[in-house]
């Protein structure tokens, strides 16, 4: 069988969620099925790293696709014609992005529709896309995959998609996030937190992730306790950052805030291991790598209640909801002055974690491409 993957995402140090689905599905997928012939399609010069295994065959189909005319392009007029000339027998799409102008069997991986329901968050011409092609996606897809049951009742109910052409395909975590020693710990807090405990948040910053209510509930947690923490920020800016600059430039306590920008796994993953909490309160989540990437590593999480995350954290996680910021700061003093509290939401996490990994992930996509054959 020819099976071929839009692998436009897989971006040596770029990797984010979705591109992390894409890497650690494939990795396994590919050398688990040797019998298979993929044709990984990069909309730029690839690097050699995510050549998985001897069958795959890497194609550079340009021009490079970050603008909403150009995805028309790739995705309506060459991937068509580049489907036609290999004789794919099947299409997988990991970032939910497919061509409505081929007829072959089309798996889209469609990880959430935040953008339906905040349209406003998003650059207006990437929302105008999103929300004019993605519900033509849903309904021409042969098979969907998506990350949570959440996600799966939100594309069904919003689309008006069949649930048995929806499969869920939950996130894992890399294998490089566990525990450190004390000593690390120390290494880790006088590299970035100037000595001092601290508070960590994962993630691009866009609205969606309220990183500006996570600024105003730090601020709180400052002013109500007096407690010498610091707040990590770490990640790259993706859009619409104005109003966490607004909340930022307005705090008293804007020195203990620490943007790190984006981090190399090796060294996210001992800043997270490091932290006090990870503190995960976004406005919409289709899944949340952080929060799995937290229990794996023994951090303690303070997350929010809304969307996907419930179904993720279980009872592994202090929770609230993410615009009550009084709540969440009284949950970040729980979490700092409580060591049992901390110790009981790790073990927690020990067993919560034992529901993902990305082997599960990747069997239960190959299944979305077996049935899709049949």
């Amino acid at each position: 069988m020819k099976i071929a993957v839009n692998t436009r995402l897989l971006l040596k140090g770029k990797l984010e969620g979705i591109g992390w689905f894409t890497y650690e599905t494939l990795k396994r997928i590919t050398s688990q099925h040797p019998e298979h012939e993929f044709y990984f399609i990069f909309d730029r010069e690839y690097d050699k790293d995510f050549i998985f295994a001897p069958n795959v065959k890497p194609i550079v189909l340009t021009p490079p696709t970050r603008h909403p005319f150009l995805w028309i392009l790739w995705f309506e007029y060459r991937i068509p014609r580049l489907l036609k000339k290999i004789g794919a027998d099947i299409f997988l799409s990991t970032d939910g992005y497919i061509s409505l102008r081929t007829n072959i069997p089309q798996i889209d991986v469609i990880h959430d529709i935040n953008f339906v329901h905040n349209p406003k968050q998003l650059p207006w011409l990437t929302s105008w896309y999103y929300n004019k092609y993605f519900i033509k996606f849903a309904k021409k897809a042969t098979h969907i995959g998506t990350v949570s049951e959440f996600s799966k009742n939100d594309i069904c109910t919003t689309y008006g998609i069949d649930s048995e052409k929806v499969t869920v395909c939950y996130n894992g975590s890399n294998e490089q996030y566990k525990p450190i020693s004390e000593g690390e710990k120390k290494v880790i807090r006088d590299k970035y937190s100037r000595g001092k405990k601290y508070f960590v948040f994962v993630g691009a910053l866009s609205p969606r992730k309220n990183v500006d209510g996570l600024l105003r509930s730090f601020e709180i947690f400052k002013e109500r306790y007096n407690i010498d923490f610091k707040l990590l920020i770490v990640g790259g800016t993706l859009h619409k950052t104005g109003e966490i600059e607004k909340v930022y430039s307005e705090m008293k306590h804007k020195d203990d805030v620490i943007f790190t920008g984006r981090l190399e796994t090796d060294e996210l993953c001992k800043v997270v291991a490091a932290s006090e909490s990870l503190v995960y309160i976004p406005h919409f989540e289709g899944f949340g790598i952080p929060l799995l990437e937290a229990m794996y590593a023994e951090t303690a999480i303070l997350s929010g209640n809304t969307t996907s995350l419930p179904e993720v954290v279980g009872d592994a996680a202090l929770t609230c909801s993410p615009t009550d910021y009084n709540k969440v700061a009284e949950n970040m003093n729980h979490i700092a002055t409580n060591e049992e509290l901390r110790k009981s939401l790790i073990e927690k996490g020990r067993r919560q974690r034992q529901k993902f990994s990305w082997q599960l992930t990747s069997e239960r996509l190959w299944n979305c491409i077996e049935n899709a054959i049949k």
